[in-house]
C-alpha cells in the first residue's frame, strides 16, 4: 500500500469513527411546577420564585434542551396560572429548546377531546417526537393512558402513533430512545398494584412490552412529587421530584441528565445545591 492509499484509508476510518461516536450533551428535566399548588389556587408566589430560579439556572448551565414533565399548572384551564407559567418559560434562551408535557392537572384526571384541545391551544401538541443528536425523545399524554375512558379514540390514536414513532426511531438508528410522560409507569416494580401515582397494569404491561420490543431503555416522568428510581430489565423508570410543591420529605429541585454513547447518567439536584457547571466530557 503506498502512502496516498494509506492516508486515504486512515481518513476513511476517522470519518467513520466520527459518524458513529456521538457528541456528549446534557438536558434538564423539570417536573410539576404546578402553579397554584402551594396556596391551594389562592396565588402562586412560591411557584413563581422556584420556576424563575430554574429557568435562570438553565440559561446559566446551557443544556441542549429542557423538558417539563407535566402539571404546568394546578387548576386545568386557569388563565392566570397558565399566563404565569408561559411568562416565565418565555425567559428561557431561545437557543435552548423547551419541551412541554401534559399532566393530569393540565388536561384533567379523565381527559376529554375538549380538555386536550384547550391544552394544545395554550402549550402545543400533547404527544410528539423531538430529536437532539442521537437521542429521540417521545412525549406522551399519559393522562390518556391512565384514564382513557373520556377520549377512547384519542387514546387509540396515540397508541398507534407511538408504535409508528418507535419504528421510525429504530429505523433512523437512534442511539437513545427516551419516553417522557407525566405519570410513572411504575414506582418500584413493573408488576406493582394500580394506584393514583402509576399507570394501570393492563395498559402498563402492553406499553412496556412495546418499549422492550424497540429497545427503549429510559422512561422519564414526574407526578409523584418525590423521586423514585426503578428498573424492569433494561428499562429504567426515572421519576423526578417537583420544581413546585414537594410531598412527604422531598424537596423542590430538578434533574440533570448527561447523554453519552454508552448511556444516560442523571442526578436530582435540590434547588439549593445546583452545580456551577455540568461536565459532560468525562
Amino acid at each position: 500500500m503506498n502512502r496516498v492509499t494509506a492516508l486515504c484509508a486512515v481518513l476513511v476510518a476517522v470519518t467513520a469513527a466520527s459518524s458513529v461516536a456521538g457528541t456528549p450533551f446534557f438536558f434538564i428535566q423539570l417536573s410539576d411546577p404546578q402553579f397554584g399548588m402551594f396556596a391551594a389556587d389562592a396565588g402562586f408566589a412560591q411557584e413563581t420564585a422556584n420556576f424563575e430560579f430554574v429557568i435562570a439556572s438553565a440559561n446559566r448551565l446551557r443544556p441542549a434542551f429542557v423538558v417539563v414533565t407535566g402539571d404546568l399548572v394546578n387548576k386545568p384551564g386557569d388563565a392566570a396560572q397558565i399566563a404565569e407559567y408561559r411568562r416565565i418559560a418565555a425567559k428561557l434562551d431561545p437557543a435552548i429548546a423547551l419541551h412541554n408535557v401534559a399532566g393530569n392537572h393540565d388536561v384533567g384526571n379523565v381527559p376529554t377531546p375538549q380538555s386536550i384541545a384547550a391544552y394544545t391551544k395554550q402549550f402545543g401538541l400533547d404527544h410528539y417526537t423531538f430529536r437532539h443528536e442521537d437521542l429521540v425523545g417521545i412525549v406522551l399524554d399519559s393522562s390518556l393512558i391512565h384514564a382513557p375512558e373520556g377520549a377512547p379514540e384519542l387514546f387509540a390514536e396515540q397508541e398507534r402513533w407511538l408504535r409508528g414513532e418507535l419504528e421510525r426511531a429504530r429505523g433512523a438508528g437512534a442511539r437513545h430512545i427516551v419516553v417522557f410522560q407525566h405519570h410513572p409507569w411504575f414506582l418500584s416494580d413493573a408488576d406493582e398494584p394500580d394506584q393514583y401515582f402509576n399507570i394501570p397494569r393492563e395498559r402498563r404491561a402492553r406499553h412496556l412490552a412495546m418499549f422492550r420490543e424497540f429497545g427503549v431503555r429510559y422512561l422519564v416522568s414526574g407526578h409523584y412529587h418525590r423521586n423514585a428510581l426503578a428498573r424492569d430489565g433494561d428499562l429504567e423508570m426515572i421519576t423526578t421530584g417537583p420544581v413546585g410543591k414537594p410531598l412527604g420529605d422531598a424537596r423542590s429541585g430538578m434533574r440533570i441528565a448527561i447523554v453519552r454513547d454508552g448511556g444516560i447518567e442523571h442526578r436530582y439536584y435540590e434547588l439549593g445545591e445546583l452545580p456551577d457547571r455540568v461536565e459532560v466530557s468525562k
